[in-house]
């Protein structure tokens, strides 16, 4: 790691209540070390974009964070509760909304019904799942989805099946929404309306997101940046001063 791209490594501002906490994060897949005492800070209400070449490790610590695998070593903790232990649907109750990559539409069922099944987060005092219509906001974000609530998700095109994944997240009402490559394979047209969606949810319900993305300009929006290079993190800070030497290190193909 340069010189200069280790004095890039800063923190969220401290003054900022975080909403997910990575700290000290070690994972090996057999006796491979693939994601490297990882610390990561998403604060409340703001968008932390976490970026890297391909096979760096990204994907794999956003499977850490939702549980889908465990770490060896490390702590991982959700409004200031370690969440470490906890399966991931348990981790979804608790306010975390996910898209993976590939967006995992279930093809045979309806928009509709794809809608519904992000309900299943979302559980009354007793345990017993909420049964409620789609709000009226999901449409406001993604009117496409309005138009073609009957069509077969699988039917749908990959810019659509990606609203619709990220509709369903939000139907379990999230406090952070995490988003893996979410404009990947998008046309250009699209990737601006899913980045001013994004931007829409944060500003009207004081959500956190945290993205994976290589779209430069959709890292733009965020508010804060990782770079990751062979699982660690190796540059960090407020994306407005993202170098260029940076995004030609970790985005440039």
């Amino acid at each position: 790691m340069s010189t200069q791209l280790a004095d890039t490594l800063e923190r969220p501002e401290a003054n900022i209540a975080p909403t997910l906490e990575v700290t000290g994060l070690d994972f090996f897949y057999g006796e491979s070390h693939i994601l490297r005492n990882v610390d990561l800070s998403v604060p409340q209400g703001q968008m932390v974009c976490l970026i890297g070449r391909n096979g760096v490790g990204k994907t794999t610590l956003l499977k850490n964070i939702m549980g889908l695998l465990r770490p060896r070593s490390g702590n991982i903790a959700y409004e200031g509760r370690s969440i470490v232990h906890l399966s991931p649907d348990r981790r979804a109750r608790l306010g975390i909304g996910y898209v993976p990559q590939g967006r995992e539409i279930i093809p045979r069922l309806s928009v509709k019904e794809n809608l519904l099944v992000g309900i299943e987060a979302r559980r009354d005092r007793s345990g017993n799942p909420i049964n409620q219509p789609v709000p009226e906001e999901i449409y406001e974000l993604f009117p496409v989805l309005k138009t073609m609530l009957s069509r077969m998700g699988g039917d749908l095109s990959g810019g659509q099946q990606q609203q619709l994944a990220i509709a369903r997240a939000l139907m379990g009402q999230p406090q952070l929404l995490v988003l893996d490559e979410p404009t990947e394979g998008i046309q250009p047209s699209i990737i601006l309306d899913i980045e001013a969606a994004v931007r829409r949810i944060i500003a009207t319900t004081g959500i956190s997101v945290l993205l994976v993305e290589q779209h430069l300009h959709f890292v733009r929006q965020a508010d804060y940046y990782y770079a990751m290079q062979k699982g660690t993190i190796v540059s960090s800070g407020p994306t407005r001063n993202l170098t260029n030497e940076v995004v030609q290190q970790f985005l440039a193909v």
